[in-house]
């Protein structure tokens, strides 16, 4: 039985989803509160994984926030 998995997304689309910046994006990515995996030299994202960490407050550090 074919299931559509859900697709990556990109640095750029993660920031777009969250509303911050793509640099907010890359200083989560250096501290380790967002999960992500590395395709080559680009950084790809699962909107449900992000989302999941963003509902549980991990990603809630107003020194990396700019909203």
């Amino acid at each position: 039985m074919f299931t559509e998995s859900e697709k990556w997304v990109n640095l750029e689309d993660i920031a777009l989803h969250l509303s911050v910046s793509k640099d907010t994006i890359r200083a989560w990515i250096k501290k380790g509160t967002i999960p992500y995996t590395r395709a080559g030299k680009q950084y790809k994202f699962k909107i449900s994984e992000v989302d999941e960490y963003l509902r549980k407050g991990k990603l809630a550090d107003d020194r990396y926030t700019d909203v």
